[in-house]
C-alpha cells in the first residue's frame, strides 16, 4: 500500500510491543481502532485482536521524557571520506555497485 508505513521485511510491527494506546472503537467483531501518536501517522490505525496484548500496569513502565526543540538554524559539518574499494556486483538482472568507503 503506498502512504502506509510497514516494519519488518512482512509489513509486520518489528518491536513486539510498541506501547500503550487508547482504543476509540471496535471495528466488526475481532478488529479495534486505536489512537496513535503523530509519529505513528502513517501506520493504519486498525488491528486485530490477535496483535494486541492487554496492558498491565506496572510504576517501572513509566517513563519521563522531555520533547527535543530544534533550532531551525541547525548545521552539521561534513568531512571527508576515502574511498578504499569499489566493485560491482551482478545478479541476474540487475548490477549493484558496491563502495567501501573509511
Amino acid at each position: 500500500m503506498k502512504g502506509i508505513m510497514r516494519f519488518g521485511k512482512k509489513g509486520k510491527l518489528s518491536p513486539r510491543y510498541i506501547g500503550s494506546f487508547e482504543i476509540l472503537d471496535k471495528v466488526g467483531d475481532v478488529a479495534y481502532r486505536l489512537a496513535l501518536p503523530p509519529i505513528l501517522s502513517n501506520v493504519h490505525n486498525v488491528f486485530h485482536v490477535s496483535m494486541l496484548r492487554r496492558y498491565v500496569p506496572n510504576p517501572s513502565h513509566i517513563l519521563s521524557y522531555e520533547p527535543l526543540e530544534l533550532s531551525q538554524y541547525v548545521s552539521y559539518e561534513e568531512e571527508p571520506m576515502e574511498i578504499l574499494d569499489k566493485k560491482e556486483k551482478e545478479l541476474r538482472s540487475k548490477k549493484i555497485p558496491l563502495v567501501k568507503v573509511l
